[in-house]
């Protein structure tokens, strides 16, 4: 990890990438991961995010995975100084994980956050092209989202279930929520924390996977401004989703009740 932190060959993706993550307009930007069971995937990530943007943050938030990558991240995180590591007991939930790190972004006086997956579905490569469309949009207002069903995006090693599963579920909360956006339900996303300052976690009603929906439903609220930059979302190759069916009706179930207060506000 060492080597990786102290290259010194810069290509031109990565000037460019410099120029973003050092612009006066951008600020401070954290990049935040959550994890459980990655150890086969968050070294591989590190190792792309730091090739790519050398000069952000990451926090990897791990919850107590048995697999050791809370272990990995911490010893890394003592080799090179922009890795922080927070762990947590059992699993409290992705979204709350998430809360975690857009905490930590507010209290720690971060700009911008860029949230993805640490199973490497979401290329690390991309991020800057979300910090080219943060940086020109309105300031400290746009919410990017890397989008998948937007023209360009697209979705590589999904069984026709998931497609339909996926497909139905942001129909639905574009329907119920009255979202602009083509993908609600992804995670790859930069977030202003101008904008995380004026929102109130405490009234979230999810905790799990349907807090990507919810926190659209918020920032909404706060009138931020959408923008969509289209990827290409590969399924994991090492470890397994954590994704089940149980936990997607409760998403369907907490997107109903937020459902309510757009229909028929209390």
């Amino acid at each position: 990890m060492s080597e990786i932190a102290d290259k010194v060959s810069i290509t031109p993706h990565q000037q460019s990438a410099s120029r973003l993550d050092n612009s006066d307009k951008m600020g401070q930007v954290l990049i935040a991961v959550a994890t459980y069971n990655e150890i086969d995937n968050l070294p591989i990530f590190v190792e792309r995010l730091v090739d790519t943007l050398p000069n952000v943050d990451l926090l990897v938030i791990d919850d107590g995975s048995p697999d050791g990558t809370g272990d990995w991240c911490e010893e890394q995180s003592q080799i090179n100084t922009r890795i922080h590591c927070l762990h947590r007991r059992g699993k409290p939930g992705l979204g709350s994980a998430i809360i975690a790190a857009m905490q930590y972004a507010i209290d720690n006086d971060y700009d911008v956050m860029v949230n993805l997956d640490a199973d490497l579905s979401h290329p690390p490569e991309k991020i800057h092209e979300l910090l080219e469309a943060y940086e020109n949009g309105p300031e400290g207002r746009t919410v990017v989202i890397g989008s998948r069903y937007m023209a360009g995006g697209s979705i590589t090693g999904w069984p026709m279930k998931r497609h339909f599963m996926s497909r139905a579920i942001n129909l639905y909360t574009r329907w119920l929520l009255w979202l602009p956006m083509a993908d609600c339900s992804g995670s790859f996303r930069a977030y202003p924390v101008k904008l995380l300052r004026e929102i109130d976690f405490d009234a979230f009603l999810s905790h799990g996977y349907s807090f990507f929906e919810e926190i659209l439903y918020h920032l909404k609220k706060q009138d931020a401004s959408f923008v969509e930059v289209p990827f290409q979302f590969v399924e994991r190759q090492f470890g397994s989703s954590k994704i089940s069916m149980s936990k997607a009706v409760i998403a369907v179930w907490t997107i109903f009740r937020l459902g309510l207060r757009v229909w028929r506000p209390f």
